[in-house]
């Protein structure tokens, strides 16, 4: 059985719709990446999968339960990893945990022992009795991580876990990620918009747009399936050089887009195209200013699916509610 299944799972916000129609897969114990830029409806997906919002249509079930019909059999499973932080900072790290295993019903003799035990694991059990608010945003965020699987949950959620961490830290935090999922086997859905997240740490990445999954595999599928080398021309006209190019290599190009300036290319081999690059630029008297090429990234694959570069955008509907009710309260 599947950790986490969804049905055309769907979210409309008035005439906003933030998820639209998506179905998951998610196996047990592994680490599923769920990958798209900013307002792509990432966060949306997990606060219906967590039960935190009630999805508008379709069906979502995590560990078998229904997150409708049967939330509570799901939070008690599930641990969660905010993309806001979330932990008291006026209390010390093990009074954190302790209040967790509280709300979950453990008993005293069984949070002591577990409160060791998660600290241990994400390296912070010298700092237990440390007040949060001196922690650095990487510990704290580590703090965040083993409060999650403090009550022993099966299917961990982790919005965003390194949004605006340095990339040193970001790193350990995947080491962090990584142990836990292969020393607990934990089953780990993780949200992001770092495309090198997503592929070191994901078995499997679902690539998400303006509420749509647009593709589905591992990191190597995924990049396998849009060919072997992406090849980039800037060039001062790049619509004629892609019409001039189709003539001239068009057997030897699995597609192809112009962005910007710039006509970019998946190929099997880019050494046999790059001469054909400059001998149609001769015959139809364009500039060519630069050309680059590369093994394909993830950020390439959305290009090929989606037709546009990745993007930064305006923070989902449901976090711009959160954002008001933010400053109401302030």
């Amino acid at each position: 059985m599947p950790a986490i299944e969804a049905y055309k799972l769907t979210k409309r916000f008035g005439d906003l719709v933030a998820v639209n129609e998506i179905d998951l897969r998610v196996k047990e114990g592994e680490i599923f990446g769920f990958l798209g830029p900013n307002g792509a409806g990432k966060t949306t997906t997990i606060h219906m999968l967590t039960t935190l919002l009630r999805p508008t249509s379709g069906k979502a079930y995590v560990g078998g339960y229904d997150v409708t019909r049967e939330a509570w059999k799901v939070r008690r499973i599930i641990g969660i990893v905010f993309q806001d932080p979330s932990l008291d900072i006026q209390l010390t790290a093990w009074e954190n945990l302790d209040f967790h295993g509280r709300i979950y019903h453990m008993s005293k003799a069984e949070r002591e022992k577990r409160i060791v035990e998660v600290l241990s694991m994400v390296d912070l059990e010298d700092r237990a009795h440390e007040v949060v608010r001196n922690f650095s945003s990487g510990m704290r965020r580590r703090l965040e991580i083993a409060r999650s699987f403090m009550h022993h949950a099966k299917i961990l959620f982790l919005d965003e876990p390194t949004l605006g961490l340095d990339p040193q830290t970001r790193r350990h935090i995947w080491e962090y990620i990584r142990r836990i999922n292969r020393e607990l086997g934990v089953t780990i859905m993780l949200t992001t918009h770092y495309m090198e997240e997503a592929d070191q740490l994901s078995d499997r990445v679902a690539i998400i747009d303006h509420g749509r999954i647009v593709a589905e595999g591992t990191p190597k599928e995924l990049k396998d399936s849009i060919g072997g080398d992406v090849v980039r021309v800037e060039s001062d006209k790049p619509k004629l050089l892609l019409k001039g190019l189709r003539v001239t290599a068009g057997s030897m190009i699995y597609n192809s887009k112009v962005v910007g300036r710039d006509v970019v290319l998946s190929v099997k081999r880019a050494e046999e195209v790059l001469p054909l690059i400059f001998e149609t630029s001769q015959k139809f008297a364009v500039t060519v200013s630069k050309v680059t090429y590369k093994e394909p990234s993830l950020e390439d694959v959305f290009l090929h699916y989606t037709g546009r570069e990745y993007r930064e955008e305006q923070p989902e509907r449901f976090e711009m509610l959160k954002m008001r009710i933010r400053r109401r309260l302030r």
